[in-house]
């Protein structure tokens, strides 16, 4: 008698259905409703051994879209069949998606007719790995790309902001290489679908797991005990930087902006610095500033200054993560002893990942800023950010029972 894969013996207890398409469980699967497009784009996806097994990768999801993708598994990549098939096409030259020096961008500047697409699907250790490997693959003619959107990976952590998942690269790609963004849009749906069932079922997981742990620990005593200090101590700090891509590391990240906040007066600090290199591609749509209001920044050194005479040596800071003020404090400005990460807080307080700032709402809804303020913010996205930083600060404060300010 045959036995189905998924059947349970007796004696063995019933393990997780899987859907054999695209090899996850049942209850996480992401094949319902799994679009078909047809390309004059040849794809061939050399995955690293290591990546096939991770349950959240998307190369498989890309494939499954694509009739004419193919999805290969290994190492080593020179004298094998499927390269040689690859490369051999002369009615679809092949060509590398892969950033570095010479690369080509490919939204703005892609290859003439019909291509086979050579994608090197892993980690960027391993990716880079298989192409130093690999002298054919280092010998193809190479595109690249900036992302014209953020990524949508929420469960998986890239190096860089400017980082997409394989199927949102073949999405902008072959948008391009085929003349019709629009038609290869449906490749996200599944994708979508994977991430929002993976956040959900890992946050009810710790959400559980958390709530036992945490189950005779009351609210107060998880708030820092930094941020109980007398109001007029508190410090909001917001600093934005000109960082360039980490796969086009032309210049190291620069201090541009540091807003500093003291809800207890209401004092602001909003300062501007002269960028000293080339600004990078989303500088100056990520901060919310045109090229013209940062050359009339000021001088790096004055801002130290200007923020020396405001902040005092007994202030507790407050930002969310400390890479502003590292990078702040690495240009000679001072920094108090004490310095808190409210999104580290958060995740002590209320048990889950808060995730962006402009995003977090927390289970009391947090309000969009200072409610005592009636003083406009700066300008741009400094001031929105440290505008909802002084909320969270406000929120947290309240969860141990102190007051606003």
């Amino acid at each position: 008698m045959h036995t189905p894969p998924n059947a349970a013996s007796p004696t063995e207890p019933a393990r997780r259905e899987v859907c054999w398409t695209c090899r996850r469980p049942r209850v996480v699967c992401w094949c319902v409703g799994l679009p078909s497009i047809e390309t004059l784009t040849r794809v061939v996806v050399l995955q690293h051994r290591r990546e096939r097994d991770v349950p959240i990768g998307t190369a498989r999801m890309a494939a499954l879209c694509l009739p004419n993708a193919e999805l290969h598994v290994g190492v080593d990549w020179d004298g094998s069949e499927v390269l040689s098939r690859a490369v051999g096409d002369p009615d679809r030259p092949a060509v590398l998606l892969y950033p570095g020096p010479g690369a080509v961008d490919v939204l703005s500047d892609p290859p003439r007719g019909p291509v086979t697409l050579v994608v090197v699907d892993g980690t960027w250790w391993q990716a880079r790995n298989l192409i130093r490997r690999s002298a054919t693959l280092a010998g193809l003619p190479r595109y690249a790309f900036a992302p014209p959107r953020p990524s949508e990976y929420r469960i998986r952590r890239e190096p860089a902001a400017e980082c997409v998942s394989t199927i949102e690269a073949l999405v902008h790609v072959l948008g391009a290489l085929e003349g019709d963004p629009a038609r290869f849009l449906p490749m996200l749906e599944p994708f979508r679908r994977m991430v929002d069932a993976q956040i959900a079922y890992a946050t009810a997981r710790r959400v559980s797991r958390q709530k036992r742990s945490r189950a005779t620990r009351p609210v107060a005593t998880r708030v820092p005990r930094a941020l109980l200090e007398a109001a007029e101590h508190l410090v909001c700090v917001i600093g934005e930087a000109n960082a360039w891509p980490h796969r086009d590391r032309r210049h190291p990240d620069e201090l541009v902006r540091w807003i500093a906040y003291r809800p207890a007066t209401g004092e602001i600090l909003d300062a501007i610095a002269c960028p000293t290199h080339p600004l990078a591609p989303l500088t100056t749509s990520r901060l919310g500033l045109d090229e013209d209001t940062l050359e009339a920044g000021s001088t790096l050194p004055g801002i130290v200054a200007r923020w020396r005479a405001f902040v005092r040596d007994t202030d507790v800071v407050c930002t969310w993560s400390k890479y502003a003020a590292r990078l702040f404090a690495s240009e000679g400005a001072f920094m108090p002893a004490r310095v808190v990460d409210l999104r580290d807080a958060l995740r002590v307080v209320d048990g889950v990942r808060p995730g962006a700032l402009e995003a977090y709402a927390g289970g009391d809804g947090a309000p969009v800023g200072d409610p005592g303020r009636s003083a406009p913010w700066p300008r741009g996205r400094g001031g929105l950010r440290v505008a909802r930083l002084a909320a969270i600060l406000s929120l947290l404060r309240g969860k141990a029972g102190a007051p606003a300010w």
